[in-house]
């Protein structure tokens, strides 16, 4: 029998959250939800976004990557930080102080999922929601299509942006050309990704994936370590980190 993915991420160096499980993983990711609700002020978003960098040896394992992980994230939180700067009310405090606690309360947000994503194996997320969390058999089939066409979405974009270039269809030099030349690539994914979708649909019905389809059974076992454990401890401290600096403030 082949190794799985646990065994494959255990065996070779790297950091600590390789032996933990998509589960757990997934768990510390939600708590980042209440973790941003609780940014309510720009020391409280700071507080928590500096634990969570703390927390980066622990999680990344190859650093080249992970500026291009957390672009959209920066991205996202700078155009939200922008958008509080400029629509603020008069008279309802700093304005510049309220865009980076909007700011902030993003990357709180984001960075998490961001980093731990990248170690969530599609069909393992699978076997751990279905015995783990007990979540129903065409919910969890749903949801590893799902996770499994996001590694599909960075192959696609390459072939449609190679099938463009090939058709005389590539950017120019200037900003604006590469611009329209983005918009255009991206509604072909979207686009592509639609077709995608319904196919895989198709699949998932014709595999037993209907709603009265027969009992459904999981290769493999999905047990909960230790190192499940103290990921989710260090999630749950992490969150504390903007409550505790909330309510001393």
């Amino acid at each position: 029998m082949p190794a799985t993915p646990a065994q494959r991420r255990g065996a070779g160096p790297g950091p600590l959250v390789r032996h933990c499980g998509p589960l757990s993983l997934l768990v510390v990711s939600l708590l980042a939800v209440p973790a941003s609700f609780a940014a309510t002020t720009w020391v409280a978003g700071a507080a928590g976004l500096a634990a969570q960098v703390l927390c980066l040896p622990l999680v990344v394992d190859r650093w080249r990557a992970l500026p291009a992980r957390l672009l959209p994230g920066a991205v996202g939180a700078l155009s939200v930080g922008w958008s509080a700067w400029l629509l603020g009310e008069p008279g309802q405090g700093d304005p510049l102080l309220a865009a980076l606690t909007a700011a902030l309360r993003l990357a709180v947000l984001v960075l998490p999922g961001a980093v731990l994503l990248a170690w969530v194996d599609p069909a393992e997320a699978g076997d751990h929601l279905a015995q783990r969390a007990r979540l129903p058999g065409r919910v969890v089939v749903a949801v590893v299509a799902a996770l499994g066409q996001l590694s599909a979405l960075a192959d696609a974009w390459e072939q449609l942006a190679a099938s463009r270039r090939a058709r005389g269809l590539g950017p120019g030099r200037g900003p604006l050309s590469r611009g329209r030349w983005l918009a255009s690539t991206a509604f072909g994914l979207l686009v592509d990704a639609v077709r995608r979708a319904g196919r895989v649909s198709v699949a998932m019905d014709a595999r037993g994936a209907a709603p009265d389809g027969p009992a459904r059974t999981w290769a493999l076992p999905a047990p909960w370590r230790r190192a499940d454990s103290v990921c989710v401890l260090v999630g749950v401290l992490v969150l504390a980190v903007p409550l505790a600096v909330g309510a001393l403030r």
